[in-house]
């Protein structure tokens, strides 16, 4: 699960996935990352954390990491959560951009459509229970597919 800061949407995106997996029976290893940096080592935003905890999943213990292209060869399906990091990550990857491996995120929910998952970072609260619904219905989509 990839976003621009690994702050908001990606660790979102990471808790909730694993959750469902660990749910149902599946060994998946999920992680997260960002494509710009600024936020290394720091926590997830206290609104996610806040938000996925008053949904069951804790992401508290999370820390932001720096998407590298080596990340294309450790991964078996890696999730841009938008057309701009899609971009940033081919960016980075450069030769080791498998597109095989790398998709949008909400393409397992609107095939063809390249939708992104809205930023919520900045906003209000309600933006980061908008976000988390949208990864939550995305996530049901993935174990469907993959489980």
């Amino acid at each position: 699960m990839v976003c621009l800061g690994n702050i908001c949407r990606s660790p979102l995106a990471e808790g909730i996935l694993q959750e469902k997996a660990l749910k149902a029976g599946l060994n998946w290893q999920v992680d997260s990352a960002g494509t710009n940096g600024y936020h290394t080592g720091e926590p997830p935003h206290a609104l996610s954390i806040k938000v996925a905890a008053a949904n069951g999943v804790d992401i508290c213990k999370q820390r932001s990491r720096r998407f590298i292209a080596a990340d294309i060869d450790k991964y078996d399906l890696i999730y841009a959560m938008a057309n701009d990091v899609l971009q940033d990550m081919h960016r980075i990857a450069r030769h080791n951009f498998d597109s095989k491996k790398v998709s949008l995120f909400l393409e397992e929910s609107f095939p063809g459509e390249e939708r992104d998952v809205p930023d919520p970072w900045s906003g209000p609260e309600i933006h980061y229970h908008e976000v988390f619904e949208i990864i939550d219905r995305n996530c049901d989509n993935i174990i469907k597919k993959y489980g």
